[in-house]
């Protein structure tokens, strides 16, 4: 069925416009941009017309960074709860992390877990490898191998390799293969065991901090590495003013690096820990308003590239500890879009900034044809009003595992419908 979407706000991240107009879903792909409301009259009988009400219709959400816990916790997330949280969250391509149990670190394991996200999931999901076996950074995966299974790119999570040696043969092989390579940026001695960022804050509540200097010379390192071998790039999470003017200085001096961020660090600041709320314990820690404002000016200049989710569900039994005690993540599939919009509301960002960092610039990073608006391109789409107000439950959010950071708050920007290769996937009562 050809679908003609009506009456729409488009958000094109790749003009940078955001103008009234309607949109030719065709086989899958977008047929044709009208900049008429109404589009053109056709008398196919297979043609449905849908209004949009003057609501917002950008590109599908590609989330680079999601853990779902398949295999091996699948108690916390499944392909098929994620996929259902991603639809009504407005994420058309899951781009998934490889730290699971066991890791995807060998191309049996990247098969399986393709195959049951094809079999399960209503939204696109791409597989993140291991860069080393069991993410344990004594030895690397067989890069070639799991590029020829998949792969679309390769991370150890949060496992930094303290190895150089070890790094810097991953790094040289993965050039030599053109493999994305994603790193996090933090040094592991600092902060392992922090809860929080150090300072005035974290001493008053008693909790271990982390300095934000952690972050600028776990970054120094990779690009030091990245310098070496000439690898393709992308820092996971920037959370720090400290950790930009290097990012500028390496990004300016040609070599091929990205870096993203993660929306709960764009959103929310140290101070939201105030009353130990385990939901608020993430990874890196949450950091100052100083460091929170700087990185969202980082977004809207372009320095950082992409946000993301990171998407880590996490148990009642795992976060119902002790602040210090409890497990860092947070999820955020279903709510992304709605967090995303505290920025544009607050004036931070313009709704084609903000989908320029959620869907092009993490499909062009990938290779991938998704997040354009543009004629020809997959019929990946978001429709959503980003005035629509609510107060979030955590206990109606499609994903397993109910840890978000927003629950009781208030939020403004609801998705209405979500659509794959054409395919309605969700649909707003």
């Amino acid at each position: 069925m050809t679908t003609l979407l009506t009456n729409a706000r488009l958000i094109d991240p790749e003009a940078g416009t955001d103008t009234l107009g309607a949109l030719l879903i065709e086989d899958g792909v977008i047929a044709r941009i009208f900049d008429t409301p109404d589009g053109v009259p056709d008398k196919s009988p297979t043609l449905r017309r849908r209004d949009a009400d003057g609501r917002c219709l950008a590109p599908g959400i590609v989330d680079l960074g999601v853990k779902i816990g398949e295999p091996g916790e699948r108690h916390k997330e499944s392909f098929r709860s994620a996929g259902l949280a991603a639809a009504a969250g407005g994420v058309t391509t899951i781009i998934a992390r490889p730290d699971t149990n066991p890791a995807i670190d060998t191309p049996e394991t990247l098969e399986f877990v393709t195959r049951r996200a094809a079999e399960a999931c209503p939204v696109r999901i791409r597989h993140m490898a291991a860069l080393t076996k069991g993410r344990e950074g004594r030895e690397m995966t067989e890069i070639g191998f799991l590029l020829d299974a998949g792969a679309i790119a390769f991370t150890d999570c949060d496992h930094v390799v303290t190895n150089t040696k070890v790094l810097s043969r991953a790094l040289t092989y993965a050039k030599s293969l053109g493999a994305l390579v994603m790193g996090h940026p933090q040094e592991p001695g600092l902060s392992g065991g922090a809860a929080t960022t150090s300072g005035k804050f974290a001493s008053l509540r008693g909790l271990p901090g982390v300095s934000p200097m952690a972050e600028r010379i776990g970054f120094d390192r990779d690009m030091g590495m990245v310098e070496m071998t000439g690898v393709k790039y992308h820092f996971d999470q920037i959370t720090t003013a400290r950790a930009l003017p290097p990012l500028e200085r390496a990004k300016n001096n040609g070599f091929d690096v990205t870096a993203g961020t993660s929306i709960h660090h764009l959103t929310l600041n140290e101070f939201d820990v105030g009353d130990y709320r385990t939901f608020f314990k993430v990874k890196p820690p949450l950091r100052s308003e100083d460091d929170r404002l700087a990185v969202v000016e980082a977004v809207a200049s372009g320095l950082i590239d992409i946000i993301s989710s990171m998407h880590t569900p996490q148990d009642e039994e795992s976060k119902r500890l002790p602040f210090e005690d409890a497990a860092s993540g947070a999820v955020a599939l279903e709510t992304f879009l709605p967090a995303a919009m505290r920025l544009y509301h607050a004036g931070h960002l313009s709704l084609p900034q903000l989908f320029r960092a959620m869907a092009l610039n993490p499909a062009r990073r990938l290779d991938l044809p998704q997040g354009r608006l543009a004629e020809g391109a997959p019929a990946d789409l978001v429709l959503f009003d980003p005035d629509a107000p609510f107060v979030l439950d955590r206990f109606t959010l499609n994903s397993k595992s109910k840890n978000t950071p927003f629950d009781g708050q208030r939020m403004e920007g609801k998705v209405l419908a979500t659509w794959v290769a054409g395919v309605q996937v969700f649909g707003a009562e």
